[in-house]
């Protein structure tokens, strides 16, 4: 599903992924577990295109992410929810779900299924959809995030530190909600970064440990698993 070959990536030319290579796939929950500055949230960037490659490749099933500009890799149903949430404060909660999706040309009908399933699966925002993108408090604002990454994410969905600092209730609820994802949509992978991964409890089907941009020995081979090769988002698309 998800196919890392050997990246590498720089910010102001420091090095901070040097040299990744891993597959994680599809069906799967994997974690990248690392301190601080490790590289977990380069990596995520990096598959969402916001980070250039110096080198190697970041392939979705056998397609290479580089043909797709950033803007575009939404649409091949990958959902991100960044460690800073990010919601519009001017919209709902309902009409920060629906965005997204209706950025990427989804009918009426398909983003009112997405919403359906998103609900199934965290319930909880439920009773937020009426309230202002400014109205949430850090937790809910993280429960939301996750909401809006699972509205478009129908083959990949990343999770940057979603337990950091959540109250114990709502670490239990989160982590719930990834439950009933799995169950719902078996079909997804979902990839998740943490700092404590004493948080992630027995969630995680495979663990990455990352250390100054590398991962460590025997991280490399999670699985056989051949990758899949049909997609209903062609890259030919992306020129």
């Amino acid at each position: 599903m998800l196919h890392f070959e050997n990246i590498s990536a720089d910010i102001l030319q420091a090095p901070v992924l040097r040299g990744i290579q891993a597959s994680l796939p599809q069906g799967s929950l994997s974690a990248v577990v690392g301190r601080n500055g490790a590289g977990k949230t380069t990596l995520l960037r990096a598959i969402m295109g916001f980070v250039p490659l110096r080198g190697g490749r970041i392939l979705l099933d056998d397609s290479d992410l580089a043909k797709v500009p950033a803007h575009g890799r939404a649409r091949l149903g990958i959902g991100y929810a960044p460690q800073e949430r990010v919601m519009f404060p001017t919209l709902t909660v309902e009409e920060n779900l629906r965005l997204p999706c209706q950025v990427i040309g989804m009918s009426r009908a398909e983003v009112d299924a997405r919403l359906a399933l998103t609900l199934e699966v965290a319930p909880q925002l439920k009773e937020m959809l009426p309230r202002s993108g400014a109205a949430l408090s850090g937790g809910q604002g993280k429960m939301a995030a996750f909401g809006r990454a699972l509205m478009v994410g129908t083959r990949l969905i990343l999770l940057d530190e979603p337990f950091q600092g959540l109250a114990p209730a709502l670490a239990g609820q989160y982590g719930e909600a990834l439950k009933r994802l799995q169950q719902r949509a078996p079909e997804l992978c979902v990839v998740i970064t943490e700092s404590n991964g004493s948080l992630l409890r027995d969630l995680p089907d495979h663990v990455l440990h990352i250390e100054r941009g590398a991962l460590l020995p025997d991280q490399a081979a999670l699985t056989s698993v051949a990758p899949v090769t049909s997609s209903s988002f062609p890259l030919e698309a992306y020129p």
